[in-house]
């Protein structure tokens, strides 16, 4: 301090006022260093444990406390403490109205006492004051809320000195308030986002459970035996199938099902991306890599480790590129394009093709020993041709599924079903899908039917019928006209006459009913 200020102070000429100056000077420090120590972390604790350490060693104010409510049971917890020995905060509680601290709530202002001993109130409960001592208590405000008593001994029992202890506390105590209420909205936000998190993943467990993957035949019980067994390890899984059988639905059914749930499922079809950005988009590249790469990015492989990464369409790659590939399968590791640094992994990696990989190996267009790395657990898919049963359960769930997004109730009759299973569906579901959605947006009514479904491309496909119609009851209730007529022609071997006849019809009434019904004949 410049000497010639200092001797202008008041406090020269007035010791009190100079002592005055110096304690609001030492006030001043204590609330800053105050503020620092709110302002370096959110946890409570060790922040509040901090404020008491400055009071202790700035502002004279030494065995401070803290108590906060606990909103469950109004009790008030010591949450900070300077000066206490070993004496676990946790088993400190003082219950509504208790002590001094129940007092200093009960009034909502500040309580001094010159002397520890003199206030009956005084519980005692933490055993680190003196009695002989003075105590000042004051509230801590969230709002219009006291929350909490911030409490301390200060070395002066001077009763002027503690008004402005008191005032300087109350100080302290606003701030501390401001941090509580930071502090509960940031465990108010933690706590919702954490509900959130669970019920996302109870729903996405329960949308990607094997009970909701809809198959009822033979081949489809044995695929969620196997992969239910197989989702409980950490074993590479290949799953084969036809496009469109639903590969992608079972390794989401194996991911969520199994210890890695809380982990990530990557996705990425391999098919999709060109060499040179497939191994970007899997490993990852460090700035300055190639041209256009502005900035690091971390790889899918690095994107799914603790949980899954999901390769379709794995017989796409490239023989170069196979190589690569097997190197992070066999070592757990890799290196970003245009980096050096090797990078531990840990991923779970299911794999899908449609493709004959055996007949690929032989040729040579798929490395023998990625084949094996992958084909650990392989998992056959049925085309839907193969489980035509399924198919009255699958169209009624997709039914809903496209009215829940067209924001309407739709309705599948039993005609169009019949029409459904007369057709060998190359690109199974998701070509099953493709058509009830067209026929759902013929549907000015939301229902369904026949015509609706004839219109949709696979007309020309159930009229020429399948070999089963050969077996059909022509009596049968159940069949519309279309289906009859369809039925005895097949039974007739498309011979109209004959047909004519198991219908007991004439030539040219089955003749017009063909015409009618736009029934395109087969020729045989």
């Amino acid at each position: 301090m410049n000497m010639d200020y200092e001797n202008r102070l008041p406090g020269n000429r007035d010791l009190g006022l100079r002592r005055k100056y110096e304690q609001l000077q030492a006030e001043l420090e204590t609330l800053f260093q105050v503020s620092q120590v709110l302002s370096r972390s959110l946890d409570l604790r060790e922040t509040l444990a901090g404020v008491l350490g400055a009071l202790h060693d700035g502002g004279g104010l030494e065995r401070g406390m803290v108590t906060l409510t606990d909103t469950s049971t109004a009790e008030q917890r010591v949450v900070a403490v300077h000066g206490l020995g070993t004496v676990r905060l946790d088993d400190v509680r003082y219950q509504p109205g208790e002590g001094v601290v129940g007092l200093v709530l009960e009034e909502g202002d500040s309580v001094v006492l010159k002397r520890i001993a003199d206030e009956p109130r005084f519980s005692g409960k933490l055993g680190i004051y003196d009695d002989d001592g003075p105590f000042i208590g004051v509230p801590i405000r969230v709002g219009a809320a006291s929350v909490g008593v911030l409490a301390a001994q200060p070395s002066s029992d001077d009763t002027e000195q503690l008004r402005e202890r008191a005032r300087f506390l109350e100080m302290v105590a606003n701030v501390i308030g401001q941090s509580v209420r930071l502090s509960w909205e940031v465990e108010r936000e933690r706590q919702e986002l954490t509900e959130e998190r669970d019920t996302l993943r109870r729903t996405v467990r329960a949308q990607y459970g094997f009970d909701n993957i809809i198959g009822h035949t033979q081949p489809m019980r044995r695929v969620f035996e196997q992969a239910r067994q197989v989702a409980k390890w950490n074993t590479t899984v290949l799953i084969r199938g036809e496009t469109g059988t639903g590969k992608e639905l079972i390794a989401n059914a194996i991911h969520y099902n199994s210890p890695r749930a809380k982990g990530s499922f990557i996705k990425l079809n391999c098919a999709s991306l060109p060499e040179n950005l497939l191994e970007s988009e899997l490993f990852g590249h460090e700035k300055g890599a190639f041209t256009g790469a502005m900035a690091q990015k971390k790889g899918r492989f690095e994107q799914a480790d603790g949980g899954t990464l999901f390769l379709d369409e794995i017989g796409e790659v490239s023989a170069a590129f196979q190589a690569k590939l097997l190197r992070v399968l066999q070592e757990g590791e890799l290196e970003r394009v245009g980096g050096t640094r090797t990078i531990k992994i840990d991923v779970r990696v299911i794999a899908a093709t449609h493709r004959d990989l055996e007949s690929d190996v032989q040729a040579g267009k798929f490395r023998e020993d990625l084949y094996y790395r992958l084909n650990v657990m392989p998992i056959y898919l049925p085309a839907l041709r193969e489980r035509m049963e399924d198919i009255p359960d699958i169209a009624r769930f997709l039914t809903g599924k496209i009215g829940k997004a067209q924001g309407r109730e739709l309705e599948l009759t039993d005609s169009a079903l019949r029409v459904l299973m007369h057709h060998d569906w190359p690109g199974n579901v998701r070509e099953l899908e493709n058509c009830l959605e067209r026929a759902a947006v013929m549907s000015e009514n939301g229902t369904i039917d026949r015509d609706a479904v004839l219109v949709t491309g696979i007309e020309e496909k159930v009229s020429m019928g399948r070999t089963a119609t050969r077996g059909v009851d022509l009596d049968d209730p159940d069949l519309d006209e279309r289906e009859r007529v369809i039925a005895a022609l097949e039974q007739a071997g498309w011979v109209q006459a004959k047909a004519a006849r198991l219908l007991d019809m004439t030539p040219r009434q089955i003749a017009y009913r063909i015409q009618t019904l736009n029934i395109k004949v087969k020729q045989i």
